[in-house]
């Protein structure tokens, strides 16, 4: 590990004195302490928000719910209100890792852990993502956990996170916080990039930028469902994960939302799936022509190639069970 200045923060407002373009924040650090042990991650500071009063979940206006960045991961599995509003959030967080783990990771640190590719962490082997243009090796390499949907020539890396995909499914938003004290608002969909010709830049975040916290909007109507398919049944990494939220009126579809985890850089929303099932009969037929739209452009790399079939029968079978049960989500 690298040396680097620790700076506790007191408050939000000394950010922007204190932050650099080489500053870090420092939470949970479930993530972050990892990729400076392997020195993939080399801040020149390290600031410490974990003592922030951003660590509550409260009400909002109609029917929402502001959720801070330092909530930790139990702390918003395990919330009455989302638990029983919001069922495939719980669902997916408690599917995402230990109880040790989640009660250490926070809702920020999160949505910025950085991918799992073998290439990524090991220094030896070429990485586009850790050094630009030095080449990808997962190519022609060992590719079973990549991704199907969205990569480039620079990068076929997948995003890790559980709750991200949920979030994207329950249309929620990220509020960002700027050094300048100036603050903005986007869907969570679009905080994450796809990897085109820039692999490293994960986020759309600018130097020094602090989630400050999650904006749940009121839950849409319909069974909430949320599915992880993975190499063991313990705590692993999605190969494929799908949360569905679907509505039906006299056994058609009024609504749907779908997120895919595990198939690409970011959380991927099924845009072309949930059109496809939009006012359409919910039968088996209509599940399987929305996850042959969206998976139309899906490619694999040789030792992934079994993740485009596999991520159309777990959608289909998501959605089937959406459509034919009440209840609660599961992971």
């Amino acid at each position: 590990m690298r040396p680097f200045d620790y700076q506790r923060i007191g408050a939000v407002e000394e950010i922007g004195a204190q932050a650099s373009d080489r500053a870090s924040f420092l939470a949970g650090g479930t993530n972050l302490v990892d990729l400076m042990k392997h020195e993939i991650e080399t801040p020149e500071q390290l600031l410490d928000i974990s003592r922030l009063d951003l660590a509550r979940i409260e009400d909002g206006e109609d029917g929402s719910l502001q959720v801070g960045t330092l909530v930790t991961n139990t702390a918003l599995a395990s919330d009455a209100r989302v638990r029983q509003r919001w069922p495939l959030l719980s669902a997916a967080l408690l599917a995402g890792a230990t109880a040790q783990l989640r009660n250490r990771a926070t809702t920020g640190g999160n949505l910025l852990q950085r991918t799992r590719c073998y290439y990524f962490y090991d220094t030896a082997r070429p990485c586009n993502k850790r050094n630009p243009g030095e080449g990808c090796g997962a190519f022609s390499g060992h590719n079973r956990i990549h991704a199907i949907l969205g990569a480039s020539e620079q990068c076929i890396a997948t995003h890790p996170s559980d709750m991200a995909v949920a979030m994207v499914a329950l249309d929620a938003g990220v509020r960002l916080r700027a050094p300048d004290g100036s603050e903005r608002e986007l869907p969570v969909e679009e905080l994450h990039r796809l990897p085109g010709d820039e692999p490293q830049r994960d986020t759309v975040l600018v130097p020094g930028e602090l989630i400050a916290g999650v904006h749940l909007p009121a839950p849409p109507p319909g069974r909430q469902v949320y599915r992880k398919v993975r190499d063991r049944s313990s705590y692993a990494f999605a190969l494929v994960s799908v949360g569905v939220i679907l509505a039906l009126k006299d056994g058609t579809v009024s609504s749907v939302r779908i997120a895919f985890g595990g198939v690409a850089h970011k959380p991927w929303r099924a845009r072309k799936a949930e059109a496809a099932l939009q006012g359409r009969p919910a039968t088996e037929e209509a599940f399987l022509k929305a996850a042959n739209a969206e998976l139309a452009d899906a490619k694999g790399y040789g030792g992934n190639d079994f993740k485009i079939p596999l991520a159309r029968r777990t959608l289909v079978a998501v959605l089937r069970d959406a459509a034919g049960k009440t209840g609660e989500a599961r992971a």
